[in-house]
């Protein structure tokens, strides 16, 4: 009888624990057996006790020291998937990054197969102003060629997302946006095994099944997942498919010391549909001007981590990674005005073009907490050095096949065959002193000494004027505040340097007529912000007022020979600047036993203007200075309605982005073959829902874009063509998750 006590007593104290916010009843009986009535301790029928939560916001911050990291004083969010309903399946980023303000959202690779956003007037092409992480790993392909990040885990695969402003650049690199981390699931470590599966069925063919397993024995703990997708796509020829494995292995050696292993591999293949003019999206935003185009990377990030708790006060962690892989193309690179046609004469199509990079980035980083006294002050430093080497090879403008499937063939060699290669060394240090009980200052500084060099073969280019080396050597600064009013009101703020290598694309010379400058600078500027974050019953609000410098942007401008004859001259054009206001609201409207109903908006104005700069323009330069930059809207809000009635939720969404501009001339009109131009103003709806079925079955649902808006995010100037890119229209997806 005892027996069967303990494991009623063990039940129902594991079900408390896995219900603490959800509204769940949970009763604790005991029966007596006749030995029990001698006992000295005398036994009590327990009455029935009734444990009820509901989350009041949904967004949180990090805390004043995360892991290794000192976020005090910075804006910082945390997005736990669990808590909001939104189109997992397919990594809708206005819907998952909905109350981060001020998230611009690039559409242009598909169904889920890539999250590109940025925030405060940054490109947000593949997230590349962004630091951007999996579990702490750095997963940007090369942070001093090419920082977009490849790699692409499934949203079913993350349990939250950390978004910390670029005032924390100090901390973790050169990125101007942020740093973006993806945490990942892990194991119930009170079980040997466990096993969860996640399937997903929408609008145009989607299809995708995640299926994880995970558990401990004795000192290991492990977890591993499986990923496949499918998608035929909302235009024609926009087949995309996906696959993605994770693997984590965690050996406890001692209580103070841990390892980690990990190893992460997505992939996917995309049939571009190529770009339409504004005429062509008029008439069909479906239609497609490519059937033999396809993108392709195939990402590996391994890591390797000892997390070693020296003493009370100090802790090490020790982190080598790398980002290995390719990212490939095979297209018809041409104007939507030129058609993809069998030539009458071969009775074939045109040969396409190929292109191909190898990633070689490798980093280790060793970081140092360590609590201490400064007299009467408290404080906590963190320290460290990173060093990093990249070798980003790349080989373009090979001479493809003619046929219509992917196919990276050669039928002539790359006419160009570059290597750009880096090594890095940083060292960064912040200390944060509590000078009060409420207030705390961090300053903090990051030196980064290192070279990038250019070499290889470009066939119609000079050699002696191909060799590029770029010159890495920063010491940047920064402070950071903050001032706890309250328990429920504090005030932040802060100022930091930071900088964004030179990128690969920006120093290639597309033809004869092009020159490299040799004394290129990389941009460098500073992040500032201050605001003012409070909490009171079931009210969240977060405002923020910031300005970014960014200086030393890159370009083209129209020069002249000694002769008379013009050529175009890639280098520095210029500094732009984004001044403006990010505000969340989070709030209860009403709350019964049964019924929550909440609302939030997340709304941001940003003035991102050049300072200063010319560029070409046909046969002349012409002044930038005053024009809007590129891709940044003045206005960008997401407002929702989130009703719950006890463990289901619903939520309706309301999207809207202002005009931008895809030249920084500001071009008013667009042109005949759609590459510059105006981007409109858009407003989209979504529904989402969420139904937990105890701990076990989980249902979602989305219709995205509900009123079927016909709309686009942005011109591209490069990959994966010029020209009018339209998002999805109305979409419906169901996804089932069940645990075991």
């Amino acid at each position: 009888m005892k027996k069967t006590q303990l494991k009623i007593k063990l039940i129902g104290f594991v079900i408390f624990l896995s219900t603490q916010l959800s509204a769940q009843d949970i009763t604790a009986k005991r029966e007596l057996s006749p030995k029990q009535d001698t006992d000295s301790l005398p036994a009590r029928m327990l009455n029935q006790v009734t444990v009820k939560g509901i989350k009041s916001t949904v967004i949180d911050a990090l805390p004043e020291v995360h892991g290794t990291y000192l976020m005090g004083g910075k804006r910082s969010e945390v997005i736990k998937l669990s808590d909001i309903d939104a189109n997992v399946a397919e990594k809708t980023p206005r819907q998952v990054f909905a109350r981060i303000p001020g998230v611009f959202v690039y559409d242009m690779d598909g169904t889920g197969n890539q999250v590109n956003i940025s925030t405060r007037g940054l490109d947000p092409h593949r997230s590349w102003e962004n630091n951007i992480r999996q579990n702490g790993v750095i997963t940007n392909s090369d942070m001093y060629g090419y920082p977009a990040s490849h790699y692409s885990a499934p949203m079913e695969s993350i349990e939250r997302v950390e978004f910390v402003r670029g005032t924390a650049s100090l901390q973790y690199g050169a990125q101007f946006g942020g740093m973006l981390n993806y945490v990942t699931k892990r194991a119930d470590s009170t079980r040997r095994f466990g096993f969860e599966t996640v399937n997903s069925i929408g609008s145009y063919g989607l299809l995708s099944t995640y299926n994880a397993i995970g558990g401990r024995v004795g000192k290991w703990t492990y977890y591993a997942y499986y990923y496949r997708r499918h998608s035929d796509g909302y235009r024609q020829n926009s087949e995309s498919k996906a696959d993605a494995q994770f693997g984590r292995l965690h050996y406890q050696a001692t209580q103070r010391l841990g390892i980690t292993a990990e190893m992460g591999r997505s992939a996917y293949t995309y049939q571009i549909p190529g770009p339409l003019t504004d005429a062509m999206f008029a008439q069909d935003p479906r239609q497609s001007t490519r059937s033999r185009n396809y993108f392709n990377p195939d990402i590996y990030v391994p890591s390797l981590k000892l997390d070693w708790q020296l003493s009370d006060r100090t802790r090490l962690l020790w982190t080598s990674s790398a980002v290995l892989g390719a990212r490939n193309s095979v297209q018809v690179d041409a104007f939507a005005t030129v058609p993809d046609t069998i030539n009458r004469a071969t009775g074939q199509y045109r040969a396409r073009q190929v292109d191909i990079d190898n990633f070689n980035s490798y980093t280790t980083e060793i970081r140092l907490l360590h609590y201490y006294k400064l007299g009467p002050v408290q404080a906590t430093a963190a320290g460290g050095v990173q060093l990093m080497s990249t070798d980003l090879h790349r080989r373009q403008l090979g001479v493809g096949t003619t046929a219509s499937d992917f196919d990276l063939s050669l039928t002539s060699p790359f006419r160009r065959d570059l290597h750009f290669r880096t090594k890095n060394l940083a060292a960064f240090a912040e200390s944060q002193f509590h000078l009060t009980d409420r207030l705390t200052v961090s300053p903090g500084i990051r030196i980064e000494n290192g070279t990038t060099e250019m070499r290889g073969i470009i066939t119609y280019y000079d050699p002696e004027n191909l060799p590029t080396n770029i010159s890495h050597k920063f010491a940047l600064l920064g402070i950071n505040a903050q001032y706890q009013f309250n328990e429920a009101v504090k005030v932040y703020g802060g100022w930091a340097q930071a900088y964004r290598p030179v990128v690969f694309k920006d120093i290639i010379p597309t033809s004869v007529y092009e020159r490299i400058d040799k004394n290129l600078k990389d941009a460098y500027g500073y992040n500032a912000e201050l605001g003012i974050e409070g909490r009171w019953q079931g009210l969240h609000i977060n405002i923020t007022a910031f300005d970014l410098l960014y200086r030393n942007r890159l370009g083209t401008v129209l020069l002249t020979n000694t002769d008379g004859t013009n050529y175009i001259f890639r280098t520095n054009i210029g500094d732009s600047r984004s001044t403006g206001v990010e505000a969340l609201i989070e709030s209860q409207i009403l709350r019964t036993e049964k019924v929550l109903i909440s609302g939030f908006t997340s709304t941001a104005y940003n003035n991102a203007r050049y300072l200063n700069g010319r560029v070409s323009a046909g046969t002349e330069n012409r002044s930038v200075t005053g024009n809007r930059v590129e891709s940044a809207p003045r206005w960008t809000t997401r407002n929702g309605l989130t009703a719950r009635y006890g463990t289901a939720s619903l939520t309706l969404q309301y999207s809207y982005v202002s005009e931008t501009f895809s030249d920084a001339l500001n071009t008013g009109a667009a042109s005949a073959n759609g590459a510059v131009g105006p981007v409109p103003a858009y407003s989209l709806w979504d529904l989402n829902g969420t139904w937990p079925l105890g701990r076990q079955l989980t249902l979602r649902g989305s219709i995205n874009n509900l009123l079927n808006k016909q709309y686009f995010t942005k011109r591209p100037t490069f990959y994966p063509g010029p020209g009018v890119w339209p998002s999805d229209g109305r979409s419906a997806v169901l996804t089932v998750g069940f645990r075991l």
